[in-house]
């Protein structure tokens, strides 16, 4: 890839990344703050403000690291995460939960809001690539982040939802694992086992769902 085609590349995920990091984390606070932990809004988490999700290392540099060093072939990074205490939700475990998905859900959301606008602007004659691109795009990167995230291992959305559904004694068992995950979800991304046993089956599914959804929409526009 050329400079030109990774500039053009960069704009045009620039602005879909953005919310949608910005969005799963601001949801992840205002889930939390609504079920009784005040800790992310104090902080000033729970806002649109992308600046204090953005974590320098994982969201800017491991990123741009990666893209150069293997050719665009393997991506990875992560957002500031939001600081929850759970002990202060009102019903700390089925609550872990509901902080837990709404991450995820946010991104399920601004992925079905691109594919309304991607509809929207192709029945309005609008042919601009730019901005098309920027719609698929837009829904490309919060399938992936809500595919991803739904991995069951802590500290990923998907461990923190499987340690509130499991009963005490196995929620305990997977919970001890955390200190450890990020470098376990780094050896599984790297050896592709994520991607293959788990990000594809279910990315797949979600753009089926997502396809369906939109459906009427497209019948409607045409």
């Amino acid at each position: 890839m050329n400079i030109s085609d990774l500039i053009q590349t960069v704009l045009i995920y620039a602005l879909p990344v953005i919310f949608a990091i910005t969005l799963h984390e601001a949801a992840h606070g205002y889930a939390a703050q609504r079920l009784g932990d005040n800790t992310a809004a104090m902080l000033g988490r729970v806002t649109l403000n992308p600046l204090p999700h953005i974590d320098p290392m994982g969201t800017i540099l491991l990123p741009l690291l990666l893209y150069f060093s293997t050719g665009g072939a393997f991506l990875f990074g992560y957002a500031k995460p939001v600081p929850v205490r759970f002990d202060q939700l009102r019903h700390p475990k089925r609550d872990m939960v509901w902080v837990a998905l709404a991450g995820p859900a946010s991104n399920l959301v601004q992925a079905l809001l691109w594919g309304v606008l991607l509809y929207v602007l192709a029945a309005g004659g609008i042919t601009e690539r730019f901005f098309l691109e920027m719609c698929k795009a837009g829904m490309l990167t919060n399938v992936v982040m809500f595919a991803f995230n739904l991995f069951p291992l802590p500290p990923l959305d998907g461990g923190r939802i499987l340690v509130g559904l499991l009963p005490w004694r196995q929620a305990v068992m997977v919970s001890r694992i955390e200190p450890f995950g990020f470098y376990i979800v780094m050896a599984l991304v790297i050896t592709g086992v994520i991607s293959s046993l788990w990000m594809q089956p279910l990315m797949g599914v979600t753009f089926d769902l997502l396809k369906l959804a939109l459906s009427p929409l497209s019948f409607l526009l045409r």
